[in-house]
C-alpha cells in the first residue's frame, strides 16, 4: 500500500499545486531572510560596538538596525526578483528552440542592467543563425558523403568505426558503425595502414582483396583528419573498387593473346605450305593440289576472323547509341533461313520457322540479320544430323515475365537445336570472345569464337536481352528479346503460350 493513499482528484491536484506554490514562496522568503541577515550582520556589529562604547543609545541602535535591515531586504528582494525574471526569460529562450519566435523580454524595464535584455535577445538570434548554418553544413556534408559513389569510412582514435556512407555499407554487406574496423575488414595490410596513420602518419595507400563468391580488388587511401574532440573521427578510409579495372586488364591481355594465337595458326600453316611448295613439292602436282586446298581453307578462316574482329569493333563503338529504325522480324528470319538452306541440307538438317503476328521491332535490319545468321549458323554447326532447327517468334505477353525482364513490350525470338547440349558452368561464358566449350571441334567446323560475342553486343545496342538455356543431351535454345516499335494490335488469348 502506498504511503500517500489520498485520491488523485482534480481538487486534490489543485490543492497540491497551491501547497507547492506556498512551499516555494516560503522557501524564497526563508532564503531572502537568510541573505538579509548575512548582509546586515556587519552593520549590526558596528551598531553594537557603538552602543557598547556609549556613542549610541540602544533604542537608536535598534531603530537604525531595523531600518537598515528593511532597506537591505527591499533591495535584495528587487534584485532577486530581477534574477528570477532573468532565469525565466533564459528558460523560455531555451524552450523556444530554433523554429519558434523569440519570446519577449520581461516587462518592467531592463533585467539586471540597462540593455541586458536586448543583448541576450541578440545573442539568442546569433546562436540560432549559427546553429542553422551548422545544421545546413552537416546536412550538406551528409548528403555529399551519401552521394559519393566510392566507399568512405570514418574511424575514431581506438579504430572504432564512427560512420560510413551507403557505398561502403553496400561493399561490406552490413553497417559496422560502433565496432572495431577489424571485425568488418579482416585484412592485415589495411589495418596496419590505419594503425600507422593513428600513430602519427599523414596518409597510407594500400591494395587488398575482399574474398567472396566474386573476389573484389580494392585500393584504399588512409588519411589523417584534424582532431577537434576526443570522440571525433581521426582517420578517413577512401576505398576504390578496382575489380572492373583488373577484369578489363585481364580481358585485354586474354584478347591479345587469343587474337595472336588464332592468327598465328593459319599463318603458320600458310608459311609452312608455301615453303613446301617452293621446295620439296615444287614438281609434285598431287601435293600441290592438296596443299593449295588446305591453304585456301586457312585463308578463308583468317579472313573470317579478321571480318569478325572488325565487325565486333564497329558494333562496340556504336553500342552506347540505340538504333532508331524499325525491322520486320519475320521477313528477316525467313531471309536468313533461305541463305542457309544449302548448308542445312548438307548436314541433313532443315530449318522450321513458326511466327505469330508480330509488331515491328526497333532495330537495324543488317545488324539483326547478323544476329539471326550467327544463331542459325551456331545451331547448324552444333546440332545433330537429320534433325530440325526450330525457330519461333512471338510477341511478349502483356505483364508477363518476358515483358518484365525487357522492361517494355517486345518480341521473343528463340532458336532451338537438338544436339549434345552445353554444361551449366559454360553458359555464362559463351558470349566471351574466343571462348569455346570444345575448341578443337569449333575450329574444325570453321568457327572463330566471336559469333556469340557479336550477338551479345548487337542485342545490347538494341536494348534487348540474350538468354541461353541448355542441358546435356537435350539441345540448346538461344532466345533474343527485342523491344517493339509499336504496340501490337492483336489480342492474346489465354491459350497462347506465355513469355518465359
Amino acid at each position: 500500500m502506498s504511503l500517500d493513499s489520498r485520491p488523485n482528484t482534480p481538487e486534490h491536484q489543485a490543492a497540491d499545486a497551491a501547497s507547492g506554490t506556498a512551499l516555494n514562496a516560503s522557501q524564497k522568503g526563508g532564503a531572502l531572510l537568510l541573505v538579509t541577515l548575512v548582509l546586515s550582520a556587519p552593520i549590526v556589529l558596528v551598531l553594537l560596538v557603538l552602543v557598547l562604547t556609549g556613542k549610541l543609545s540602544l533604542s537608536d541602535a535598534a531603530i537604525s538596525g531595523a531600518v537598515i535591515a528593511l532597506l537591505m531586504a527591499a533591495m535584495l528582494n528587487q534584485h532577486l526578483r530581477r534574477v528570477r525574471s532573468l532565469t525565466r526569460y533564459l528558460s523560455r529562450l531555451r524552450e523556444a528552440g530554433d523554429d519558434g519566435p523569440l519570446p519577449a523580454a520581461p516587462s518592467g524595464g531592463d533585467l539586471l542592467s540597462p540593455g541586458l535584455s536586448d543583448a541576450i535577445a541578440e545573442t539568442a538570434r546569433e546562436q540560432r543563425a549559427r546553429r542553422r548554418d551548422l545544421q545546413d553544413t552537416m546536412a550538406m556534408n551528409a548528403a555529399v558523403l551519401a552521394g559519393l559513389p566510392d566507399p568512405l569510412i570514418l574511424v575514431a582514435e581506438n579504430r572504432r568505426v564512427l560512420r560510413l556512407n551507403p557505398a561502403a555499407e553496400a561493399l561490406l554487406g552490413h553497417d559496422p558503425a560502433g565496432r572495431d574496423l577489424a571485425l568488418s575488414i579482416r585484412n592485415p595490410t589495411l589495418l596496419a595502414a590505419v594503425d600507422a596513420v593513428l600513430e602519427g602518419g599523414e596518409q597510407e595507400a594500400v591494395e587488398f582483396a575482399i574474398p567472396g563468391k566474386v573476389e573484389r580488388s580494392i585500393a584504399a587511401r588512409v588519411l589523417r583528419l584534424p582532431m577537434t574532440a576526443p570522440q571525433q573521427a581521426r582517420v578517413m578510409i577512401a576505398l576504390y573498387d578496382l575489380t572492373g579495372v583488373k577484369q578489363t586488364e585481364r580481358m585485354r591481355a586474354d584478347f591479345v593473346a587469343n587474337v595472336s594465337h588464332e592468327l598465328r595458326t593459319p599463318l603458320s600453316s600458310l608459311i609452312g605450305f608455301i615453303e613446301t611448295l617452293r621446295g620439296p613439292a615444287r614438281d609434285d602436282l598431287e601435293a600441290q593440289g592438296r596443299f593449295l586446298k588446305i591453304m585456301e581453307v586457312q585463308s578463308h578462316r583468317m579472313s573470317r576472323l579478321v571480318d569478325d574482329l572488325l565487325s565486333l569493333s564497329r558494333i562496340e563503338l556504336q553500342e552506347h547509341t540505340p538504333p532508331d529504325g524499325q525491322c520486320d522480324v519475320e521477313r528477316t528470319l525467313r531471309s536468313v533461313a533461305s541463305t542457309l538452306e544449302l548448308e542445312a541440307a548438307r548436314n541433313a538438317m532443315r530449318i522450321e520457322i513458326a511466327c505469330e503476328p508480330l509488331p515491328p521491332v526497333i532495330g537495324v535490319h543488317d545488324e539483326l540479320t547478323q544476329v539471326f545468321q550467327n544463331l542459325f549458323d551456331n545451331a547448324l554447326k552444333y546440332g545433330q544430323e537429320d534433325t530440325v532447327i526450330r525457330v519461333s517468334a512471338r510477341p511478349l505477353a502483356k505483364g508477363g515475365a518476358g515483358e518484365r525482364r525487357l522492361g517494355r513490350a517486345g518480341v521473343k525470338i528463340s532458336v532451338f537445336n537438338e544436339g549434345e547440349g552445353i554444361e551449366r558452368e559454360h553458359i555464362p561464358r559463351l558470349t566471351e570472345r574466343f571462348y569455346r566449350v570444345d575448341s578443337r571441334r569449333s575450329r574444325r567446323l570453321g568457327g572463330t569464337g566471336l559469333g556469340l560475342a557479336i550477338v551479345k553486343h548487337i542485342v545490347n545496342r538494341h536494348r534487348g536481352v540474350l538468354e541461353i538455356e541448355s542441358r546435356l543431351n537435350e539441345g540448346a535454345t538461344f532466345s533474343v528479346y527485342l523491344p517493339s516499335a509499336a504496340k501490337p494490335e492483336i489480342s492474346l488469348s489465354a491459350s497462347q503460350p506465355q513469355a518465359s
